[in-house]
């Protein structure tokens, strides 16, 4: 359905280390911050905006119905502090339904923009939990992650998730992995997600002008 992946604008997942927040306009000065890395244009093959596209490009993610994405938030940092998203921030993660076939595949990626947040979990979890959500909420059963060979922190932390290897192209320098979800699958999963916690966004107690008007 066309209403799918605007499912999200109004949902807060709530973990151990993370919280996954809709990706609103109040995002974009600090997100736009991130892109000016080179490293990191190279890790997520993409180009530098100017803020303004940028802002257009939150616009447009927020209406797309074949997009899911969150800011991945410091968890204790957010709740502790009652301070703005915007100084909590610590990467994002997106879901895409890339096949106009196949409703129930999706596409999974996942960044942690800030350096001193890697390698500590923060990823892995924000990848379960968007993981979990997406197979109970949107249906989906199969999820690939296509990761730049380079990117070997990457690639290995999805095959603790029970990824497996499944193509390379050798022109993208890319690795497509992949995990359908059996039964088992979705135990674990659901297992390693147990924590986690659905809220409403607008529910929450945020500090003075943290929402978009």
């Amino acid at each position: 359905g066309a209403e799918a992946m605007k499912i999200n604008e109004n949902t807060v997942l709530q973990g151990q280390r993370v919280t996954l927040v809709p990706y609103t306009a109040a995002h974009v000065p600090r997100y736009h911050e991130w892109m000016q890395s080179e490293e990191l244009q190279r890790l997520t093959a993409s180009e530098p905006l100017s803020l303004e596209q940028e802002y257009e490009m939150q616009r447009s993610w927020r209406d797309d119905t074949d997009k899911c994405t969150f800011i991945v938030l410091d968890m204790e940092l957010w709740a502790g502090q009652a301070r703005a998203d915007e100084d909590c921030m610590v990467g994002d993660v997106n879901l895409f339904l890339t096949d106009t076939e196949d409703p129930t595949l999706g596409e999974i990626e996942i960044m942690i923009a800030e350096p001193s947040y890697r390698g500590r979990g923060f990823g892995k979890e924000a990848t379960l939990m968007m993981m979990s959500y997406g197979m109970r909420k949107l249906g989906i059963t199969k999820f690939e992650a296509k990761i730049g060979q380079e990117n070997e922190a990457s690639i290995c932390m999805f095959k603790k998730l029970h990824f497996k290897e499944v193509a390379v192209n050798s022109v993208f320098q890319e690795v497509t992995l992949r995990l359908d979800v059996s039964d088992e699958e979705r135990g674990w999963l659901l297992q390693q997600t147990n924590h986690m916690e659905e809220k409403s966004y607008v529910e929450l107690d945020l500090p003075a002008g943290a929402l978009e008007t």
